[in-house]
């Protein structure tokens, strides 16, 4: 399936490596232009960059920037729509995820996590919309939650758990108030999967999570960003304020 994303503009937070690496290469894949944010590890971002070059021979560039901090949002935004031309895609995917039972968990490891993934969302979130707004064109806006905003986590991380439900209810909210202009906002909440944030924890008690999951096998990056796409695309048009489960079933409603 087309999914009609020649030529569109995205831009990608935590988009160096891991999952929003995937996502990357996914819309990338559909001929999009892509920014690729990172905060630390310019060298990765450069790697995802020359990737896209090679693959699919379409424009990409990385940018710096803290999704957390108000001035670094407005200077990516800047630097992307300056790059390769007006945004019509914004996927938040950049996150932290400490581990610390709450009774050891100190506030600044609370609230560092709170403000990169929850803050961080609505920080970029309002720029997009601001400036389509202002533009007055439409866009589409995804969200990366978890299967943890719903199902919490027995691993030591409430922070994460918290900012991830918060992003789920956030969307929502969003999409109520931007649905009239156009603006479609989604989110996508992973199961288990492969990554660098995941890797010690499979490692340590693979099973324990096989027996949750119904398909009875761990997901692969690309299978989320592939749904992430989707949702990024005109083809998921009649589609706002919903959150899309991609967890082998661990997760049924």
């Amino acid at each position: 399936m087309d999914l009609r994303l020649k030529d569109k503009v995205a831009l990608v937070t935590g988009g160096s490596h891991g999952l929003g690496k995937a996502i990357c290469l996914s819309l990338a894949a559909e001929g999009a232009k892509v920014a690729v944010n990172f905060r630390r590890h310019p060298e990765k971002a450069g790697a995802v960059v020359e990737e896209i070059a090679d693959r699919f021979a379409v424009e990409a560039f990385a940018v710096l920037g803290d999704v957390s901090s108000e001035a670094d949002v407005t200077e990516m935004f800047r630097q992307t729509e300056s790059q390769l031309g007006p945004l019509d895609v914004l996927l938040n995917n950049a996150a932290v995820c400490p581990t610390c039972r709450v009774k050891d968990m100190t506030q600044q490891q609370w609230s560092h996590t709170v403000r990169v993934n929850l803050t961080g969302t609505f920080l970029t979130c309002r720029e997009m919309v601001r400036r389509l707004l202002q533009s007055g064109r439409t866009g589409r806006i995804v969200n990366i939650s978890s299967q943890a905003a719903f199902r919490g986590s027995t691993t030591g991380h409430a922070p994460y758990d918290a900012s991830k439900g918060g992003i789920v209810s956030f969307t929502v909210a969003l999409a109520r108030e931007v649905a009239a202009e156009g603006i479609a906002v989604n989110a996508v909440a992973p199961g288990m999967m492969r990554t660098e944030m995941t890797a010690e924890t499979l490692a340590a008690n693979e099973r324990k999570y096989l027996d949750r999951i119904p398909l009875r096998r761990i997901g692969t990056v690309e299978e989320i960003a592939d749904v992430a796409a989707f949702l990024a695309s005109e083809r998921a048009s009649y589609m706002t304020g919903a959150t899309v489960d991609v967890s082998g079933g661990m997760l049924m409603r």
